[in-house]
């Protein structure tokens, strides 16, 4: 019986979660990945785990490519190329067509790049559209690309308390809807389809983030009628730390603009050198500067971590293990760590919630983190009280599942998490 299958309310055993792991279909996935001993890492929404073909891959990149063929390599291993065959891959995941997503810089300078090409469609088409509207629970650094850009152009942003309010708030004078597909702080997932509609309706463009749906949800963005969307490359692609983002403009757009940071690689012919800008049709107009290959190499590995669950189902499945995960935590915390202060802040819905689960507490919410990674549970705090889990199908067990909780139980009901080694704050948290 696998997790398809099971009431995971049921579960009453370490043992029955075991089965569940021996059962998984995409159990094999698990030994793409460097898994280190005596970890559970349940923090893939921030950096996915790294594996086993990325150090191999790298090594050839450095000691072949760039060692014996040097700039040869830009031909002849097609590093120029790089950019849009990657981004084909990722295209794959979130409903894009082929040559219509690129992998360009990072996901702030994508979303900056975006969102100045939005503006300068509405600015053609609605000129009288001042305002550009999204949710003060937005990731911060969205909210402020959108607030510089704003009061360059003379506009506002409109921020919304609830989510449940940006339907109303769509009116005649808002230019664009600019949002976080999964909400980094609550794991609230948007229906992309019903907003994206609601803002055509409206008049208005969206621009959709997806630093925690890519790999991690299923996302259609073509099926969706979205507009724009970019996205990273470090959490559920597994690509490393600081690995390059992606960008996607739907074809009814992309040709209408010229993104502002125009440089030679999107340009019509960059090896004309010529004085003046002539933009590349489609999306090569969002590159800019020369291609990080070392970084696309390494992001190209996970990907295809990612691509593998095809011939096992694919995202759809990927999705099903997913909400199996998150459910049971959700249910093992609300059982075996009850009357501890933890109050679920994730929706129950499994329409409503992407591959993470939050919990906030009133008190010692970074410590508890601390005292838990301390134990080799690893997971994540966001200010003020958040303890955020991330749970990635591809490598994380049912097992892992009620061991964290028992671990959590224990940190809790012990009040482990009270030591002065977890109470002095880091720099990244």
């Amino acid at each position: 019986m696998t997790f398809l299958d099971v009431d995971l309310t049921q579960l009453t055993s370490r043992a029955q979660c075991h089965a569940l792991d021996l059962a998984d279909p995409l159990a094999p996935l698990r030994e793409q990945f460097v898994l280190p001993e005596g970890v559970i890492y349940l923090d893939g929404n921030s950096l996915g785990m790294l594996p086993k073909s990325t150090a191999s891959r790298i090594k050839e990149v450095v000691d072949k490519e760039w060692g014996q063929d040097l700039i040869r390599s830009w031909n002849n291993a097609g590093w120029m190329e790089l950019p849009h065959r990657l981004g084909n891959k990722i295209a794959r995941l979130v409903g894009a067509g082929a040559a219509e997503l690129v992998v360009a810089d990072s996901t702030s300078v994508n979303l900056f790049k975006a969102l100045s090409a939005a503006l300068s469609v509405v600015r053609h088409d609605a000129p009288g559209r001042r305002v550009l509207l999204s949710e003060r629970s937005n990731f911060p650094t969205d909210l402020y690309i959108a607030e510089s850009l704003a009061r360059d152009q003379d506009m506002t942003l409109v921020l919304v308390d609830k989510p449940e309010d940006l339907a109303g708030r769509l009116g005649d004078d808002v230019a664009l809807l600019l949002l976080t597909h999964v909400n980094y702080r609550t794991g609230r997932m948007h229906d992309m389809a019903a907003l994206t509609r609601a803002a055509h309706d409206a008049g208005a463009l969206t621009l959709w983030d997806l630093a925690h749906s890519a790999g991690a949800v299923p996302v259609d963005l073509k099926a969706c009628d979205a507009d724009f969307a970019v996205g990273c490359g470090y959490k559920y692609l597994n690509g490393g730390p600081g690995a390059p983002a992606f960008v996607w403009a739907h074809p009814r757009h992309v040709d209408r603009f010229w993104q502002p940071l125009a440089g030679w690689i999107g340009h019509a012919a960059p090896f004309d050198f010529t004085p003046n800008y002539q933009p590349a049709p489609g999306i090569t107009r969002f590159l800019c500067g020369t291609p990080p290959i070392l970084s696309m190499a390494a992001l190209e590995c996970g990907v295809d971590t990612v691509l593998a669950a095809e011939g096992l189902g694919g995202m759809p499945m990927l999705r099903a293990k997913s909400l199996a995960l998150t459910d049971l935590f959700a249910h093992l915390v609300a059982q075996r760590c009850a009357n501890q202060g933890l109050t679920l802040t994730s929706p129950t819905a499994h329409a409503l919630r992407g591959s993470q689960v939050c919990l906030t507490r009133e008190e010692g919410g970074y410590a508890i983190m601390q005292a838990l990674i301390s134990r080799g549970v690893i997971g994540d705090f966001r200010a003020p009280n958040v303890l955020r889990f991330g749970f990635t199908p591809l490598t994380v067990r049912f097992v892992d599942v009620w061991d964290a909780v028992e671990h959590l139980r224990e940190v809790l009901v012990t009040q482990a998490w009270k030591q002065p080694q977890f109470l002095q704050r880091a720099a990244v948290t």
